[in-house]
């Protein structure tokens, strides 16, 4: 049984029952069942809709930029944004403000050497 199996139904509602610190790592949990090829997938799609320093403040060992829902739209596509947010049975809107919230600690986090690391 993953991770994703073991939570409630709601994102909102597992998200909100963990800590802080844990937001990360269920961000790139997430990421990991969906289409979009990961943390480095949604890294790379980014940098491509032109938050490449957004992305570089992440991956580097400084202060990471923050990033909006907007942006994280406008970068994926409403269509990708919208089977995230199906899939795990929540609001476009939430799936949204969750990734601008934990993305930037999610992938610093999966990127010690400046590179994401696959698990």
């Amino acid at each position: 049984m993953g991770l994703w199996d073991q939570l409630s139904p709601s994102l909102k509602a597992a998200l909100g029952s963990v800590a802080a610190a844990e937001g990360p790592a269920l961000i790139s949990a997430l990421l990991a069942k969906t289409n979009l090829g990961g943390l480095q997938g949604v890294a790379n799609q980014l940098q491509q809709a032109g938050l490449g320093d957004q992305v570089k403040s992440w991956l580097s060992n400084g202060p990471n930029m923050k990033i909006t829902p907007d942006q994280i739209r406008a970068a994926l596509g409403n269509e990708q944004v919208r089977q995230i947010a199906q899939q795990y049975g929540v609001p476009v809107d939430e799936v949204l403000k969750l990734l601008a919230d934990h993305l930037p600690a999610a992938v610093d986090q999966a990127s010690p050497n400046g590179k994401i690391q696959h698990s």
